[in-house]
Parts: C-alpha cells; structure tokens; sequence
C-alpha cells in the first residue's frame, strides 16, 4: 500500500439531518451512497472516522484523503461529525424544523452515540464491513456503539489516544472539569461578540492561537473558525461536561468480548489519557493490541500529523484487507 498520492482526491461534501441535528460529512472516494442493498457496486469496506470533541469533520479532511490515498483508493472514508458541532450553511438551521423528535438529549454524549448508530443505519448497507477510526472522546463512543449494536459488521476498530477512563481526573481533566461544568456560560459572551468578526481576522487569530506548531493543517485553520459560532461552542461545551462527569470507568466487559477487533494506541505526553493508563489497560489485557506512540504525536494529531497517522494506520490493517 502506498502511504499517499500526488492525484486529486474524489472528495464529497454533505449537510444532513441526523437525529434532528444538523451534521457535516466528508466523503472520500466516488461512493456517495452505501445504503441501496441491491446495489452491486457496493464497496466491501467503509472506513468512518469518529471524532473527538470538537467534533467537526473539516479537521479530519487530509486525514481521511490520506487514508484513502494509503488504500489504494480501493474503499471508501467517511468522518461524520457530532450533532451541532459544525456551522450549518446558510438556509440550514441547527435542529431541524420539525414536530417529530427524534432524539431527546443528541447534543449529549449517549445522544451522539445514538446519533452515530443512526446514521450508520440511515446510510449504509447492512452488507457492508465497517473499520471505526475513532479519535479521542469517539473511541468512548465506539465501544458504545460496538456495545449497543452487536450486529454492526466490525472488521476493526481503531483508537487513537483514547479517553475511555477517568476523564475528569486526568491532568487536563483536572484543569477543565471546573470550566466546562460551572463555568462554559461565561464563555458564550465572548464567543458571540467575536463572531462578529470579518472572516479574515478571525482566520488570523485561529494563526496566532495555532502559532507554536511548526507545521499546520490550511484545513484546521478554516475549520476553526466554526468555533467562533455561539451554537457550536454551546453544543461542543455542553458534550464536553457531559464527558468530565460519564467518562469514568472503563468498560473493560465490552472490551473484552471485542478484544481481537481492537487497536489502542496511546500517547506518552497526553494529558487526556496519561501513560500510566495504558500501563495500566496494557496490564489487564496482555493479549490486546495496545500500542504506546513512540512519535511523540500530540493528542489533537489532526493540527500537524494527519499523514503520518494515515500511513501508520494503513501498515497496521494490511493483513486484514488481504483476507477479505
């Protein structure tokens, strides 16, 4: 497999409802629709990327044209964002117009599980096999989902520097729990004046907030600018709380029963996920494939590193690809 390609991406942009929320989706590849089960063009395989939080797919936009490019273009990739957490186009509001309600919390954290599982069924065939590329507060997500829906076709799931444990006692979680759950509101002001904003000058206080990395995603930059809307913010805020105060045990059981269909892989300066936790995970399943990043890769990977993650990701599930 090659780990990239100087040809232009086939790269599809979609604006949906799911779950009544609004949600961003990235398509790479010439397939736009999985869900017609007579279909014989069908892929075999759809790679769908879940993101952390913020859970906006644009930053996962080289990433996933990356990974398609390492697969020799042979499936497709997907990343769909969470539930609110991108800036509807114009004409789009951010919950949709409508006496039915789907979903009584979506903007939450078991919300946008379910919302995750809803779009799977919405929109791709039950015949097809998934790899879940989940990112961060998505690998929670992901064994979620892989509890909940038993049905779904995992071939693998791979977690990036996940938070699965113990979120509000990790260093960082240490530092933000008392922001996101007693004080995110406080932000909104500021957040709602700056969106005031001309486009340009908000792109450069994105430059100036990024300026210490030495090489930047152009996409991170556009895609930071959704953060200067109030109705995202207060939507990746309130996910965020939701994860200081649920994510606290690690659901050892659903790993267990799906242990041969996993792939950690965690980060020795992360302060999310500290390294004492995949000592710890490493020491409870010593036959998982748990991996500690000898990189030096930063838990937001996606600013700097999204082809390097790409290339490793797709040297990791060659053996699977060829028994299909």
């Amino acid at each position: 497999m090659r780990s990239g390609s100087e040809e232009p991406v086939p790269l599809h942009e979609e604006f949906i409802y799911c779950c009544g929320a609004a949600t961003h989706v990235l398509k790479c590849g010439p397939w736009k629709d999985l869900s017609k089960d007579e279909s014989k063009n069908l892929p075999r395989l759809l790679f769908m990327i879940i993101p952390g939080n913020p859970g906006l797919a644009g930053y996962y936009r080289t990433f996933i044209q990356a990974l398609y490019c390492g697969l020799n273009q042979q499936y497709p990739v997907w990343v769909v964002s969470h539930a609110g957490h991108c800036k509807p186009p114009s004409g789009m509001e951010m919950i949709e117009d409508t006496d039915i309600k789907e979903l009584e919390d979506v903007f939450g954290l078991n919300g946008q599980v379910e919302h995750k599982l809803n779009f799977l069924k919405k929109n791709v065939s039950k015949e097809i096999k998934l790899v879940l590329i989940a990112h961060s507060i998505g690998c929670y997500i992901t064994l979620e989902m892989m509890k909940r829906a038993s049905e779904l076709q995992v071939l693998r799931s791979v977690l990036l520097f996940p938070t699965i444990e113990r979120m509000a006692q990790s260093p960082q979680g240490k530092l933000m729990t008392p922001l996101l759950c007693k004080l995110r509101y406080a932000l909104y002001m500021p957040v709602y004046l700056l969106s005031f904003l001309p486009e340009g000058v908000k792109a450069s206080l994105v430059r100036f907030a990024l300026r210490g990395m030495k090489t930047c995603d152009e996409s991170s930059i556009t895609t930071s600018i959704n953060l200067f809307s109030v109705d995202c913010i207060a939507n990746i805020l309130y996910m965020a709380s939701q994860e200081m105060m649920k994510v606290v045990e690690r659901d050892s059981t659903t790993i267990k029963q799906n242990l041969k269909k996993l792939i950690f892989y965690y980060g020795t300066g992360d302060s999310w996920c500290p390294q004492h936790y995949y000592d710890e995970i490493k020491m409870d399943f010593p036959d998982g494939d748990i991996r500690l990043c000898e990189k030096g890769l930063r838990h937001a990977f996606v600013l700097d590193a999204s082809k390097e993650m790409a290339a490793m990701i797709t040297d990791w599930l060659q053996d699977d690809l060829t028994k299909l």
